[in-house]
């Protein structure tokens, strides 16, 4: 019911949101746009939530009222909290962050958390756990939830987290040690944030591989960022 009650929802927003003259974002079925008087309105949607963007404020209250004419909405005028992340405006810049979110996770508070200014150490060898697991769920949910702090405010744990992640299904200490550090660097520079600045908008892109030294897949891992406006938006 809940996955037939999502789809109808989201059929119905995107009728309304096309009839209105948005298109669809290929990439993410969740944005859309709309080119209006040589000005791009962007609209953001998850579940229920939605983000407006637009540097034009007519534009921002002409897109409210109509998604006010078909849908029960509550306005919380400009974004301070949404989805576990804190934003932060200025006139140059834009700068998302979850610090509370880090004291929000109960399963970190379980565990004795030092705090240090490393995720990862580079000599860290994993391999494969043959043996019994340890605490295999905990580890998982864990990893969720760094899993949600990369994609939204924290890259610089995506080498660590992507590595982790490989032995989920059967962890023992030697995946839990750098997994714990991994957590106690999220609480070090959890005040940290992403700052997306008005220049230089230019979209950059890095990539990388190991040359084959993933002694347990034999894989050339690459690595890659992509930047705009001065941070990391893949």
């Amino acid at each position: 019911m809940l996955i037939a009650a999502l789809k109808y929802w989201h059929e119905k927003f995107d009728s309304v949101m096309i009839k209105d003259g948005f298109t669809i974002n290929e990439c993410d079925k969740y944005v859309y746009t709309k080119t209006v008087e040589n000005a791009c309105i962007i609209v953001c949607l998850y579940v229920d939530d939605m983000l407006i963007f637009e540097t034009n404020i007519e534009v921002i209250k002409s897109t409210k009222r109509m998604l006010s004419n078909n849908f029960d909405v509550k306005d919380l005028r400009a974004v301070a909290v949404i989805l576990g992340i804190e934003i932060i405006r200025t006139t140059d810049e834009i700068s998302p962050f979850q610090s509370h979110y880090v004291y929000k996770i109960e399963r970190f508070k379980k565990h004795e958390i030092k705090e240090n200014m490393n995720s990862f150490l580079l000599h860290t060898h994993l391999h494969k756990n043959t043996g019994t697991e340890i605490r295999q769920l905990e580890y998982s949910q864990i990893i969720g939830s760094l899993i949600y702090f990369k994609n939204c405010t924290r890259p610089d744990i995506a080498y660590a987290v992507s590595k982790l992640n490989r032995y989920t299904s059967n962890p023992n200490d030697n995946n839990w040690t750098p997994l714990l550090r991994v957590v106690g660097y999220i609480y070090k520079i959890r005040e940290y944030a992403l700052r997306y600045r008005k220049h230089p908008p230019v979209f950059e892109g890095y990539n990388d591989a190991n040359w084959i030294t993933d002694s347990d897949e034999s894989k050339s891992t690459s690595g890659y960022i992509f930047t705009l406006g001065g941070a990391a938006v893949s």
